[in-house]
């Protein structure tokens, strides 16, 4: 696609201040909906091209077509097949910025058969920019990268309805389109959506607003890239720092000699003893120091803090927090620093550093949704390895469990294997146990990718969905009943156990109403108590959020917490928001399977 000329004069790089955050942002969609014309309007408006950029933009766009206008696409079009092509095959990154925000754009490819490149340039966006072709509206790969963005933990999606120009400015199709984009995403877990029409070709509401589309009263483009609220997307509340490298001085340490310090192991390629020509840390580095280098997967850590040190339990306080800039009170991720340990622990490259009453998952057994990426499909016997935050160990693939269907969102549970680009969930055993989190709460420790041991290519990138699952072996672990028998328990309490289970929308007077029932039966001579939802986050759910799945996983907890009450004995009152139909027959079938 060409635009007609240039809107201003030569682009060149801007003198700008410093901007306040960075926003990692993917661009996807069907093949030839202008995902590539977007992304360089986005920066050819925005005048983040360079003169020679310019001079060879202008002459392979007359080479292409024979004109004298601007084919944007070729910005990012980098490979020669893609041009040939004219599409996207390879993820292509561009680098800018504005006053208000720094941007990384991953521009992936809309065929299916590049499904596995767009799960890489996603993989660590914050935002993902869906184009829909006015003209054709949402199609197969429209509902696969919406769906792929979802499974990867993208919250914020801009929906741009492409071509407007080609469907005369309809707000009517707009709002088509947007009714039926709806209908798909309100299965997915992308909670933050907004809908921008826009022609990439002349730029109407990509940087500049439309004058031919004065219904939308909406943000453009880029104005909404650069206020999307995503601090509050950071897990600053599990703190997990995967160590990667052990900080040793090297021969010679000391004041004037070449010891590795904080930095030298996070992206310096150092080993774990640098030699002379490593970075000086002159100041705090001699020849007792010892650190543990790593880049911060979620949290924040201070000098001061106590921690534990994964798999072996080992607990201490964390000495100094440093950067080969010196050390600093605290650090957050994504930072690399170096941490120093009150105590000389046995430490290695893999372990994990965590806060002693907020722990990870250590086990063996993981269950997955996987994104496989070679010809080779995956089958239950395979021997892979796995590459999990800094800790590589083999897997053995035990299940699979079913292939998702991304147009339906179906689950194929009569398929026993994956292919080329397709979506599924595994079950798999390591050698060597993972320290993780679910990938829902941490996309860092939550993630990782199998690797073809003979090739040393990525067969697959993986996401934990559950930290405890069912095992083949769970038939071991069965119920204690050397106990009183609930029949005499009850009769010599003279009362039944049972649960009163109150719901309702916030503020609506569960609480109160709960409170003044626990009374009034406990005044009447029975044994009651109240299971408030709110309290309840204070200490068994305190590791829990407030998206969809934390909101059951919480519902879960509290549902067997009373059904143990019930069991005792006591009448348990609930109160907690609970409006799925689906957590509250879960609540049920928890004490109906107890005959409770």
């Amino acid at each position: 696609m060409t635009t007609s000329g240039a809107r201003h004069g030569t682009p060149a790089t801007l003198e700008q201040p410093p901007a306040t955050a960075m926003l990692r942002l993917v661009i996807t969609g069907s093949v030839d909906d202008g995902k590539s014309t977007l992304i360089g309007r986005l920066l050819y408006d925005s005048k983040q091209i360079l003169t020679d950029q310019l001079e060879a933009l202008r002459a392979a766009s007359e080479r292409r077509n024979g004109e004298h206008g601007l084919d944007l696409s070729l910005l990012t079009d980098g490979l020669r097949a893609e041009r040939e092509q004219g599409i996207t095959i390879d993820v292509a990154y561009r680098y800018f910025q504005t006053p208000h925000r720094k941007f990384i754009i991953a521009d992936t490819p809309g065929h299916e058969r590049y499904t596995r490149n767009m799960v890489t340039g996603a993989s660590t966006a914050d935002l993902a920019v869906i184009l829909i072709d006015a003209r054709k509206g949402v199609v197969e790969q429209t509902r696969r990268h919406a769906f792929i963005a979802s499974l990867l933990g993208i919250r914020h999606l801009a929906v741009c309805v492409n071509k407007m120009d080609l469907v005369d400015y309809s707000e009517a199709r707009f709002e088509q389109v947007e009714q039926e984009f709806r209908e798909f995403c309100a299965r997915l877990e992308s909670t933050d959506v907004t809908f921008i029409p826009v022609s990439a070709v002349h730029g109407e509401n990509v940087v500049d607003r439309s004058e031919h589309m004065p219904w939308y009263q909406g943000p453009g483009l880029l104005y909404h890239l650069e206020h999307v609220h995503i601090s509050s997307d950071r897990n600053l509340i599990d703190c997990r720092f995967p160590v990667q490298w052990v900080i040793r001085p090297g021969p010679g340490a000391g004041p004037d000699g070449g010891a590795a310090g904080p930095g030298s192991g996070p992206g310096g390629g150092a080993g774990s003893r640098a030699g002379p020509s490593g970075p000086d840390y002159r100041g705090y580095a001699g020849p007792d120091y010892r650190g543990y280098a790593g880049q911060i997967a979620a949290g924040v850590f201070r000098s001061g803090d106590p921690v534990v040190v994964l798999p072996s339990g080992e607990e201490t306080r964390i000495a100094s927090v440093d950067t080969s800039d010196g050390g600093v009170a605290e650090a957050c991720a994504p930072m690399s620093v170096t941490l120093r340990l009150d105590d000389d622990l046995d430490i290695s490259r893999g372990d994990m550093i965590c806060r002693p009453h907020n722990r990870p998952t250590v086990d063996r057994h993981l269950e997955a949704i996987v994104c496989w990426m070679t010809d080779d499909p995956i089958v239950a016997g395979g021997v892979y390895a796995i590459k999990h935050t800094t800790r590589t160990a083999r897997a053995v693939i035990e299940e699979v469990r079913y292939r998702i269907d991304v147009n339906t969102l179906h689950r194929d549970a009569s398929a026993s294997q994956l292919g080329l680009n397709d979506i599924g969930r595994i079950r798999l055993r390591t050698t060597v146990p993972m320290i993780f989190d679910e990938y829902r709460r941490n996309r860092t420790t939550g993630s990782f990718i199998l690797i073809d041991e003979a090739t040393n290519a990525t067969a697959g990138a993986g996401m934990i969905i559950e930290a405890h699952m069912a095992r083949p072996d769970g038939e071991q672990v069965t119920w204690d009943a050397r106990h009183l028998e609930r029949g005499t328990r009850w009769a010599l309490l003279g009362q039944r156990g049972a649960t009163v289970w109150m719901t309702g929308l916030p503020a609506a007077g569960k609480s109160t109403i709960a409170a003044a029932l626990e009374e009034r039966i406990a005044r009447d001579g029975y044994r009651a108590y109240r299971l408030d939802g709110d309290n309840l986050r204070h200490g068994l759910n305190s590791d829990l959020g407030f998206d969809p799945g934390d909101r059951a996983e919480n519902i879960r907890r509290v549902s067997h917490v009373a059904s143990l009450f019930a069991d005792s004995g006591t009448i348990a009152i609930v109160s907690a928001i609970s409006p799925y139909a689906v957590d509250r027959q879960l609540a049920r079938s928890v004490h109906a399977l107890r005959e409770l």
